[in-house]
């Protein structure tokens, strides 16, 4: 009897140990796209400087609410606490992280060599994507790098996960990412950015986050034009905060364009915040039913995202 009971217990450590690996290399992300369920993110960033109290207090304030957070990379070129890291932290949370990894400061072998760290470290996702050129953050005199285009960015993730670095060299243990990437819907050049997608799909991107959406129709009409592509879209959501941020945007950010109708009820609301995520709401009502899930960016207004998950009604 103590002989079976030996062989039991280590039967059942070693299935334990199996599911366990099973779930790790399955997020909970990559879950929700296989069994079709609205897919709801996020995204933090990552402090200048050590203290990071601020920081997992926002993701414990996520965690029931999305199903992973994006940790952008020195966000807007501004210098901040490696995304690795912060993955990691906020991962320890259990709070499932998106990696952003741009090719803006780095060369492809510190691009590889940092999937490869996330990767041992039980990081899953990442969202390749260029990043901000430097002159436009706090060290504007830094040499921009971009040495890789996006799309070979992601297949150099795609390679890792075949065992395989950049150049074809074989690796000791391979890597098995979730690969996504950006794509922008209110480009002025759409059939250029439809066919910048097309190629990063060709490279081995099989979801995508995009730039804040504030026109579900014509968010409808591009999701139409992609319909070719076998591939999962994040519709971007961005609450307005103000008049200021609203005109700062359609003035500066190519791609994105809030209504006239938007900004006057910013303008008028007695309560901005309360405005502004019935707007972000009424949003995600209108294209909840053309695309995967939703990608939610409030920079500095996180405490909101909670709020506006529950009265969007997107969590089953």
């Amino acid at each position: 009897p103590n002989l079976a009971s030996f062989w039991l217990a280590k039967l059942h450590d070693s299935l334990t140990k199996k599911l366990n690996t099973e779930l790790w290399i399955m997020g909970r992300l990559n879950e929700k796209f296989l069994s079709g369920a609205f897919v709801v993110t996020s995204e933090l960033t990552p402090p200048k400087g050590t203290d990071v109290e601020d920081l997992l207090n926002k993701a414990d304030a996520l965690a029931e609410k999305v199903d992973a957070i994006n940790v952008t990379d020195s966000h807007g070129s501004k210098m901040s606490l490696s995304p690795v890291a912060a993955a990691r932290l906020i991962s320890d949370r259990g709070v499932e992280p998106i990696l952003q990894m741009t090719t803006r400061d780095r060369n492809r072998i510190a691009l590889q060599s940092d999937m490869l760290g996330a990767w041992v470290l039980g990081i899953e996702n990442l969202i390749c994507m260029g990043g901000d050129p430097p002159h436009l953050g706090d060290h504007p005199d830094a040499k921009p790098v971009f040495d890789l285009p996006t799309e070979e960015l992601i297949r150099a993730a795609v390679a890792l996960n075949q065992g395989n670095d950049l150049m074809s060299n074989s690796l000791q243990g391979n890597t098995n990412f979730n690969v996504g990437a950006v794509v922008n819907p209110g480009a002025d050049d759409l059939a250029g950015e439809i066919s910048r997608l097309e190629k990063k799909v060709e490279s081995g991107a099989t979801y995508f986050q995009t730039q804040a959406i504030f026109d579900a129709d014509s968010f409808s009409g591009f999701m139409e034009s992609i319909g070719h592509l076998d591939i999962k879209v994040l519709a971007g959501i961005m609450p307005i905060k103000s008049v200021k941020m609203a005109q700062y945007m359609n003035d500066n950010i190519p791609g994105i364009q809030v209504p006239d109708s938007i900004i006057k009820r910013i303008d008028q609301a007695k309560d901005v915040v309360e405005e502004s995520l019935s707007i972000s709401a009424e949003v995600i009502a209108g294209l909840k039913n053309s695309c995967a899930g939703v990608h939610i960016m409030a920079p500095g207004w996180e405490t909101n995202i909670p709020a506006l998950v529950e009265r969007s009604e997107v969590r089953s």
